[in-house]
């Protein structure tokens, strides 16, 4: 089982329609997102963190369960649930207004963590504002201390400039996960919001563990319609996105953790140990895995993954680069 650890929320998107723009609400949070695509491609997932018993609450649990997401780390929370807002304009970052102080994701504390894990949860994945705001953020760094080094940990920073006011600060936080993280994957937006003018590789590449200090062993940044590239220790490995026609892209990023992590899932190499020596075939084969995976989220509405029968059928149909106005997108 692999355990996302962090946010569920409710996202607001623009639909267009006779009478002009309207707000559609979509299930959405960085973490919810991961445990939803994994357990739709068939890995035993669960998600961690608190959710609400309001309407919107309820609506969460109720995607979490159809999409075959193990309910046992929830923890029910009475705070409403939080929202955000998300304009979309052609070729920027989606920018999100939030709606969150005192709701049900941020009241998650280190009484309310699972005083264990069974051995069947194999890896952690930690992502979202929720590591950087309070309470949750300090319970969630307690449960990535306790389990470093017995499983595998992934963490994606997922920047929220509008929830991260004090960027220093945010910074030298996410620093110190990265460098408790076994995998980590950002964006090339956030790498931008953190390391202002820094070039995405030589950020990425400063984050490799060394041998006198910790850090991941494997690193990969998204790159929109560029593709996504990795940094390990079989060097530097790039693959282009894949063309889609695009609907959104919110929760894209998240589908491609998702997809890495199910690549790593079904070629057993749910350890750091196990990581660590993937050759450059085996990490290309995994990156286009998890760019398939974000491309097909991009053709729907709100955060809404593919399962992984959509996945089988879009690997066997063919697909011709540029037709019918596709753009590529896996960030």
């Amino acid at each position: 089982m692999i355990v996302a650890c962090g946010e569920a929320l409710v996202d607001f998107t623009v639909e267009q329609t006779q009478r002009g723009p309207r707000y559609v609400p979509h299930v959405g949070g960085a973490s919810l997102n991961v445990a939803v695509a994994l357990a739709r491609l068939g890995v035993a997932a669960a998600f961690l963190g608190g959710v609400s018993h309001d309407a919107f609450g309820r609506s969460l649990r109720a995607q979490l369960l159809h999409s075959g997401v193990d309910p046992r780390y929830i923890c029910d929370r009475a705070e409403p649930t939080a929202l955000a807002f998300v304009r979309q304009e052609e070729g920027r970052e989606p920018e999100f207004s939030f709606y969150g102080h005192g709701t049900a994701e941020r009241a998650l504390r280190p009484h309310d963590l699972p005083p264990a894990f069974p051995r069947d949860v194999e890896a952690l994945h930690f992502a979202g504002y929720s590591l950087l705001v309070e309470p949750v953020g300090t319970a969630l760094e307690a449960l990535g201390r306790r389990e470093r080094g017995q499983r595998l940990i992934l963490l994606d920073p997922n920047v929220r400039p509008a929830l991260t006011p004090d960027l220093d600060a945010g910074r030298a936080r996410l620093e110190a996960w990265v460098r408790g993280a076994d995998v980590v994957k950002a964006s090339r937006a956030d790498l931008g919001v953190l390391y202002t003018g820094a070039p995405s590789g030589e950020v990425a590449r400063s984050w490799l563990a060394r041998p006198d200090a910790p850090g991941p062993v494997l690193v990969v940044v998204t790159l929109a319609s560029d593709g996504a590239v990795a940094f390990s220790a079989a060097g530097e490995v790039r693959v282009p996105s894949v063309p889609v026609t695009v609907v959104d892209t919110v929760g894209a990023g998240d589908a491609f953790s998702a997809g890495l992590l199910e690549w790593l899932y079904r070629a057993r190499r749910l350890t750091r140990d196990a990581v660590a020596p993937l050759g450059s075939s085996e990490i290309a084969a995994a990156l286009t895995r998890a760019a398939w995976v974000a491309a097909l989220t991009c053709t729907r509405a709100g955060a809404d993954p593919p399962w992984l029968a959509d996945l089988k059928r879009a690997f066997r149909r063919t697909t011709t680069p540029g037709a019918g106005g596709a753009r590529r997108v896996v960030e």
